[in-house]
């Protein structure tokens, strides 16, 4: 592509060098710069890519986009000087793969809880309303039946892009992707036109990154009052900061809501493992899927298709007809009468909304046995609320590991530990293998008890000082199971 053609829609502080010049791609990592590359210095969390632009050129970079230029410049090369380099990715992303987002209709769905749930029930509504569609998740990636692994919850922007532009010459007409704070914060999604814009909720997370609350949320609005006025914005009312978030949007907006009045309301008229029989707009409908947040993640996901033009019988008929999201509330139900539930809930509010959910089902007959950890190198305050919230809400918790990552699992228990009140001491045990801590919940659990293996989800890893072994929750619930009931 035309270098000047590329940099249409991007704001330059200095140019040095000639414009006229073909690129041949555009990297941010300069071990893949090669002849003719356009190169992007990103000022990253743990890297500075200023200084790699020599080794950039060496590989054989021809233009070079940075916020300073460096001391020493190559007279074959164009050096061109913007005020973010994040911000300037994103455009080049989006010019270099022809503006695929603008041929799509794409939803952005953000917030702590509920991201990769929203985002996969609506991939599974318009597919089976018979669209083509693009997924960007945490989970995985999907275009059409293609399959990808995920890397990140936002990928960078040049692979969103190529995502999308894929999609496209797939005749993919919607795409539906996370958005993450981590990736409104580093600019991942700037240059993308969404036509439509999702508000689940927020809580506490990522205060490792963000540093506080306010900066986390700030982040998140940052996203809406991006949006342009072609656009629809849809917020969470029950949410105390739902209103914030529209602030400063010049998007349309659009409100859901359980507990209040809204342009989308809903009600759970019943509820138990097998599903829920619920109310949306006057209406309704019988879904597989449980849990009073999962009702807010429906909520969300009938107004956006709504809002993108389908009408509300067609799209609760859909609904009605899909199954779990993997690794979100999934029931195992075992021969012997005991119910297993596994979830990615990861921070204090999406625990007790899950224990909260399962406690509004059961009869209080039947025990409820939690086992969860906290990932290591992530925000440290969330573990003595999740600790507190845990042994107040379960029969029996059992603390072990997560994902320790570089930290060690010992202490990261003990950061739990410290936020359980002593009328629950009784209530709680600890064992940091976590193999060795769902045999010991299904040692303790009788029929019809529920044991709850929370933290990880769809995850089929356990990452342990920068190595991943091989761990699904779902397959050592199996393997215990069916080796302890011999």
């Amino acid at each position: 592509m035309n270098l000047q053609s590329l940099l249409s829609r991007i704001p330059t502080l200095e140019i040095n060098g000639e414009l006229n010049r073909e690129v041949s791609s555009v990297v941010s990592d300069s071990r893949l710069a090669v002849e003719g590359s356009l190169y992007v210095a990103l000022k990253g969390v743990t890297a500075e890519g200023h200084l790699f632009i020599n080794p950039s050129i060496r590989n054989g970079a021809a233009v070079i986009v940075c916020q300073e230029f460096p001391a020493e410049l190559d007279a074959q090369v164009t050096y061109v000087r913007v005020k973010d380099t994040a911000t300037a990715l994103g455009a080049l992303a989006s010019n270099w793969y022809g503006n695929p987002s603008q041929k799509l209709k794409l939803t952005g769905v953000t917030g702590t809880n509920g991201k990769t749930s929203v985002c996969t029930l609506l991939f599974d509504i318009f597919t089976k309303l018979g669209h083509q569609c693009v997924l960007i998740s945490t989970v995985d990636y999907r275009i059409g039946d293609k399959v990808m692994p995920s890397t990140h919850t936002t990928p960078d922007a040049l692979t969103i892009n190529r995502i999308m532009a894929e999609a496209v010459e797939q005749g993919c007409d919607y795409a539906f992707m996370e958005v993450s704070s981590h990736g409104i914060h580093q600019h991942r999604t700037e240059g993308l036109t969404f036509s439509v814009a999702g508000f689940t909720n927020i809580t506490h997370d990522h205060l490792d990154y963000h540093k506080t609350f306010d900066g986390y949320l700030r982040t998140k609005k940052s996203f809406f009052d991006g949006l342009s006025s072609d656009a629809v914005a849809i917020t969470n009312l029950d949410d105390k900061n739902g209103r914030v978030m529209m602030q400063n949007t010049a998007a349309q907006t659009k409100t859901y809501a359980l507990k209040t009045m809204a342009d989308y309301h809903g009600r759970m008229l019943e509820a138990d493992f097998n599903g829920m029989m619920l109310h949306f707009n006057g209406k309704e409908f019988w879904t597989t899927l449980t849990g009073r947040f999962n009702v807010y993640n429906l909520l969300l996901a009938f107004a956006v298709a709504v809002e993108l033009g389908r009408t509300e019988e067609e799209v609760l008929t859909a609904m009605s007809e899909l199954k779990r999201v993997n690794g979100r509330f999934e029931i195992i139900k075992s021969d012997g009468g005991i119910f297993f539930v596994v979830d990615y809930a990861h921070t204090p509010d999406a625990l007790e909304n899950l224990l909260d959910s399962i406690n509004e089902i059961r009869t209080k007959n039947e025990r409820l046995i939690t086992v969860f950890g906290c990932g290591g190198d992530r925000d440290r305050e969330k573990r003595p609320l999740m600790g507190k919230i845990a042994a107040r809400k379960s029969t029996l918790a059992i603390l072990t590991s997560d994902n320790p990552r570089t930290e060690s699992p010992e202490l990261i228990i003990k950061e739990i530990e410290a936020g359980i009140e002593p009328q629950y001491f009784s209530k709680y045990t600890v064992i940091a293998d976590r193999k060795e801590a769902i045999k010991m919940a299904i040692k303790f659990a009788e029929p019809k008890d529920i044991v709850l293996v929370a933290g990880k989800g769809h995850e089929t890893y356990q990452e342990i000082n920068g190595v991943r072994h091989h761990f699904d929750d779902r397959e050592v619930i199996g393997h215990l199971w069916k080796q302890m009931s011999k």
